[in-house]
């Protein structure tokens, strides 16, 4: 590959353009909306237009599925108890990879692209889309991690409308 076709150059001229004008930010690494969201790292997500969110308003943790692995938990934990989230929302959504997917054929997948072994890694695929949602907002709460006077809540987002369904309405931590 040359050079040339590298991302890292565009990523590096947007950068080069973006602070020529950036005057620095006022805002804080606390959430301004008290907000931290779990959700997944599909690229069409774009959680700031659909939510309504600015820069500076929640802790976006990502990841493939938007699951409740325990880095998460770790985030959502640190959100929480270093910089005051006190709201925490799971969102997955329509069309993800590993819905319907199994962790053999994504192990072999990772095997063969790779030439290293992943038998020890679940990639935690899953079946039913709003299950899932609540398996995660479960594994959340079940953590203990989160502050009693928090709330939690769980939805699905439409990958190609950007429509919003709750699965998990808003309940206290406790």
């Amino acid at each position: 590959m040359d050079p040339s076709d590298l991302q890292l150059l565009r990523i590096r001229t947007a950068n080069a353009a973006y602070t020529a004008t950036f005057a620095g930010t006022p805002l804080d690494a606390r959430p301004a909306r008290h907000l931290a969201l779990l959700t997944c790292m599909d690229a069409r997500l774009d959680l700031f237009r659909e939510l309504g969110l600015a820069v500076g308003d929640a802790h976006i943790i990502r990841n493939a599925g938007g699951r409740a692995t325990d880095d998460a938990l770790r985030s959502l934990a640190l959100s929480a108890h270093k910089l005051g989230t006190r709201e925490f929302g799971v969102i997955h959504h329509t069309g993800c990879a590993l819905h319907h997917a199994n962790n053999d054929e994504l192990r072999e997948l990772v095997r063969s692209g790779s030439r290293a072994e992943s038998v020890d890694v679940d990639f935690l695929p899953f079946e039913d889309l709003e299950q899932s949602v609540s398996t995660d907002v479960a594994r959340v709460i079940e953590a203990r991690l989160l502050p009693p006077n928090g709330w939690i809540w769980g939805a699905v987002i439409d990958a190609h409308h950007g429509e919003l369904t709750m699965i998990c309405e808003p309940a206290q931590l406790g």
